[in-house]
């Protein structure tokens, strides 16, 4: 079996822990790195930098190292073991601020919306389908019944024989009636199949300007020259999802501004005590122990930190009653998620902007 990599140098204390523990798994499989990478068909660097810490893996690769584990030894894996690796490598995603992992979670996201949709899509076609044969056979019951009763109504002695002749005409009543609700159960099937796959659409959408933001924001990066940190206005990041942070931090990345991320109401109490600085506030709504409203009415309380202006970024939606608390607690504005990236970026530069007229204008 191959020598692994040593673990990389400057890892933060929960990359480590999950780069040990993941080569602890993957040393009871007696193989090299790059035959399971083939095994897997994977990527066999991709892989050793996984096992070294320079890379957090997705999990779905972790739960195949187990699986394969449990297979090699003849037993399964302990739910307590499972979840003693689940929180390590939760723990390593939330220290990894990368722009290429960003770009890794969107990228995920992206293809769970596309699969969403394409079975949205295909579960449409076969509900059309169905929906169709069972309203050919309603007009086919339809023109049968009709004619009963058409010669019904001319002849009644030759009613009479037909329906001698035809004792089921009850049968066919309740056949069509039963197709008939089948038929209003799977207009609501393909009702809800048709706006899954919107919603699925909207969000494959949102999440490709998403990428392509954080891309841009990677070149740009690279292209432009490090700001004087002294210059650049501090803007404060508030949601208690990892995922968010990172998106938003990687979107937000491009504009002349110091970011600065917490994943709670209390953490951001504390950053506006030690910044007074702070250029625009962007906050989540649903937090535990401490929501967005409840947090920006603190804020407010606050003489030194009560012209901040703050702007909500929730999943609740924008109708009137959520927005109407979020103006009521002080925000400036109210966006919903999934968001826009380019209408994130452009309000955060109107409000920067404006901070530093205002710190020039001081100056003076």
């Amino acid at each position: 079996m191959g020598e692994l990599r040593p673990l990389a140098p400057e890892l933060t204390p929960e990359s480590r822990a999950l780069a040990l523990a993941l080569r602890e798994l993957f040393e009871g499989l007696d193989v090299s790195a790059r035959r399971y990478a083939a095994r897997r068909f994977r990527d066999a660097g991709t892989f050793s930098r996984y096992l070294n810490g320079t890379r957090v893996p997705p999990w779905e690769v972790v739960m195949d190292l187990l699986t394969d584990v449990a297979e090699h030894r003849g037993t399964a894996a302990t739910p307590e073991a499972v979840e003693l690796v689940r929180r390590l490598h939760r723990a390593a995603v939330e220290t990894s601020a990368s722009p290429r992992h960003a770009v890794e979670v969107l990228e995920q996201q992206l293809a769970e919306a596309d699969r969403v949709s394409r079975r949205s899509t295909a579960r449409g076609d076969a509900l059309g389908d169905a929906l169709l044969d069972r309203k050919h056979r309603i007009a086919d019951l339809e023109v049968r019944l009709s004619q009963l009763e058409a010669e019904w109504g001319a002849e009644r002695e030759r009613a009479d024989r037909l329906a001698a002749a035809n004792p089921d005409v009850t049968e066919l009543l309740r056949e069509r009636d039963a197709l008939q609700g089948e038929v209003a159960r799977l207009s609501a099937d393909l009702h809800a199949a048709h706006k899954q796959r919107e919603d699925a659409e909207e969000r494959c959408a949102l999440l490709e300007r998403q990428l392509q933001a954080v891309e841009e924001a990677r070149q740009t990066a690279g292209s432009l020259p490090a700001a004087t940190p002294q210059a650049m206005p501090k803007v404060l990041v508030v949601d208690d999802q990892s995922d968010n942070l990172l998106a938003m931090t990687a979107v937000l990345s491009t504009l002349d501004q110091e970011l600065v991320a917490v994943s709670s109401g209390q953490e951001a109490l504390k950053a506006l005590l030690d910044h007074d600085d702070f250029a625009v506030i962007i906050m989540d709504v649903q937090m535990p122990d401490m929501d967005g409203y409840e947090t920006a009415a603190h804020i407010k309380r606050r003489p030194r930190n009560r012209d901040v202006p703050i702007i909500f970024l929730t999943a609740m939606g924008a109708d009137p009653e959520h927005s109407a608390r979020g103006y009521a607690a002080g925000a400036v504005d109210y966006i919903g998620k999934p968001f826009d990236p380019w209408v994130l970026r452009a309000k955060v530069a109107v409000f920067t902007g404006i901070y530093l007229e205002r710190r020039l204008a001081d100056d003076r």
